[in-house]
């Protein structure tokens, strides 16, 4: 078997038109002939049916009883005839496909006006007779035409019909290729700017972790992780008795002897909602909390709190530590003083001044970060883009090849 001959699809069509040319180019000759035949009878045919319509509009505004029902009739017929005719046109571009689709088309058209010919033209007898035998003149020679044509189209033009849908798949082909070319370019424009995007992103991220780990600020974010752990510390300690503070919070909002003051209230709602704040911010020795501490013992010595005796029991070892021993104080003296550490850095100068460049900085990184996930949004839609492309490209390559064997029996490859 004969090695196929291999063609870019740049070169593909010059060699097919080439080794076609002594069957394709009369073939084709003759479509077009007849083509603009069929342009000239169709353009005489509705020029003819305009006549019918004037000249029948001429006899129905002399209002003569004698001929004005049969002038309605052509009158509506000739309408008919135009509105229809108007509808088939000759294709600009011959193609096998075009050309049968206008055949097939203009073929109902000529049958639906044959039948109204045959069945109103006697109607309207003896009147319009000239115009009405010019009609029939004119369409029969319309239809003898396109006779012509169906049977040029079924004997010859099917003989090439399989070559000219191959140049058409190959005009598909470049088309796609230039797309694939232009999906590619836009692709690597788009990986370059998200690769920027990706620099200027870690940039980003570097100045930030540098800003927060220098100077007062990074102090800031120290001291900020040191305030975590007390947080937890003071949580940890404070623990069996968020359970008791949520009991005698409710004796004291439904009035039922709590014994709090309205200061000793705020303060254990601040206990309840945020335990180091409340913590941090009570004066030295934590004499709210010990006052509330005090009232919450009594409170449940009465019976007046309703727990489980386990809950109790803790509840009151962790009292009797606190007011007897005074176990919270060193967590106390290091809570104030990191809370009062943390305050004198928010407020000063060079804090505030890097903060305000630190959340610029976060406004541009995650304007960076936005437009880096479009970005991968458009890759990934591009990246679909060529493969499907490509899947088209080599689909239609494949059609080429086998357009050719079967029309030419000639093996070649598309490259």
């Amino acid at each position: 078997m004969a090695e196929a001959a291999t063609f870019s699809t740049k070169d593909i069509r010059p060699w097919l038109e080439r080794e076609t040319n002594s069957l394709f180019t009369p073939i084709h000759a003759k479509a077009q002939k007849l083509a603009e035949e069929m342009r000239k009878w169709l353009e005489n045919l509705l020029e003819i049916s305009k006549t019918l319509l004037d000249n029948s509009q001429k006899e129905i505004e002399k209002r003569n009883m004698r001929t004005y029902g049969r002038a309605r009739a052509m009158n509506k017929l000739a309408r008919l005839f135009l509105e229809r005719l108007r509808q088939t046109k000759v294709p600009e571009k011959i193609t096998y496909d075009s050309y049968n689709d206008f055949v097939q088309e203009t073929q109902k058209v000529f049958v639906a006006i044959d039948v109204d010919v045959r069945n109103w033209f006697p109607r309207v007898s003896p009147f319009f007779i000239l115009d009405r035998r010019k009609f029939q003149v004119i369409f029969e020679k319309n239809k003898e035409i396109l006779r012509e044509q169906s049977n040029f189209l079924t004997k010859e033009y099917v003989k090439v019909k399989t070559l000219e849908q191959t140049y058409q798949v190959i005009e598909r082909v470049q088309s796609f290729e230039q797309q694939l070319t232009n999906l590619k370019v836009r692709k690597s424009n788009s990986e370059q700017e998200k690769a920027q995007i990706e620099t200027a992103v870690a940039r980003a991220q570097q100045r930030i972790a540098a800003m927060k780990s220098q100077g007062s600020l990074g102090e800031l974010f120290l001291i900020n992780g040191e305030i975590e752990g007390l947080s937890a510390e003071v949580k940890q300690s404070l623990q069996h008795l968020q359970k008791p503070f949520v009991k005698l919070q409710s004796l004291a909002t439904h009035g039922e002897g709590s014994g709090l003051t309205p200061d000793e209230l705020s303060k254990l709602n601040q206990y309840i909602d945020d335990p180091f704040m409340a913590f941090a911010a009570d004066e030295s020795g934590y004499p709210s909390l010990k006052h509330v501490l005090q009232k919450l013992d009594h409170v449940m010595k009465e019976g007046k709190l309703k727990l489980k005796p386990e809950k109790t029991r803790k509840a009151e070892q962790v009292i009797e530590n606190i007011l007897r021993s005074d176990t919270l104080s060193n967590l106390h003296d290091k809570s104030m003083k990191v809370v009062a550490r943390k305050k004198q850095l928010s407020i000063s100068v060079e804090v505030i001044d890097t903060e305000r460049e630190l959340s610029k900085l976060k406004e541009e990184l995650d304007t960076l970060e936005r437009r880096k996930r479009m970005l991968e949004g458009e890759l990934s839609s591009l990246e679909r883009a060529c493969d499907e492309t490509s899947d088209r490209i080599k689909f239609h390559k494949t059609e080429i090849e086998k357009n050719a064997n079967d029309f030419m029996n000639r093996r070649i490859h598309v490259e």
